[in-house]
């Protein structure tokens, strides 16, 4: 089964509930503690952050890098991260992460709650598309659900990836790619693409520090 639909039907959820997006880090303490942990995270020099949503991590990767890249296909989302986001060392780019190819390279490459929307066919050419975009020496960095939060969600079977449907205020549903990744798979999988990483728990997310292959591909 093609994927393309669903990957469709998750971008427009995103679109359509952007005023809904922050609702999450203003009820549950663990996303708060999570974005402070960024202050211990080596992020440095260039960023490039990928789907960062209404910028709740940007003006925070922006107080420690040289520059940062935002980029998300949502335009009302960056619309409120723009709003969000006062530095001027921040660049916001509208941009499908499926096509998208970095045009630059970054020393370092931060995405937060994105790999659990990547559908595992897609996993190795996205690892790929990071290495190509890291500079020698950089760093992925990235945050997401464990796997006990698929208890919060309303996870759906029979879908060309494993997904879960999400309601917005209106009533509208929408399905979206959701893949609660267990550390250790994880850690074994990007092992077997080349990378070195080292995964660590945080009140049921992950927090990931990766470095790619030498030879990226």
């Amino acid at each position: 089964m093609d994927d393309d639909a669903l990957l469709a039907e998750q971008l427009a959820y995103y679109r359509a509930g952007a005023a809904e997006y922050d609702r999450p880090y203003a009820e549950y303490e663990a996303l708060q503690d999570l974005l402070a942990a960024v202050d211990d995270l080596p992020i440095a020099g260039d960023v490039l952050e990928l789907a960062c949503g209404t910028g709740q991590w940007t003006p925070r990767l922006a107080a420690r890098a040289r520059s940062v890249t935002a980029v998300d296909a949502a335009a009302e989302v960056l619309a409120l991260a723009r709003a969000r986001t006062a530095s001027p060392t921040v660049r916001f780019v509208e941009a499908d992460l499926f096509e998208w190819q970095p045009p630059r390279r970054y020393d370092t490459v931060f995405f937060a709650f994105w790999l659990s929307h990547v559908p595992p066919t897609r996993l190795p050419d996205f690892w790929n598309t990071v290495a190509a975009a890291l500079a020698p020496g950089g760093k992925a960095i990235f945050i997401d659900d464990g796997p006990a939060a698929a208890a919060c969600e309303e996870v759906l079977a029979n879908q060309p990836a494993p997904a879960a449907l999400r309601r917005l205020d209106d009533g509208s549903q929408y399905r979206i790619v959701k893949v609660f990744h267990d550390a250790q798979t994880l850690t074994d999988d990007l092992t077997t693409l080349g990378w070195s990483v080292h995964l660590r728990t945080m009140a049921g997310n992950f927090i990931g520090i990766a470095e790619p292959p030498t030879s990226p591909g």
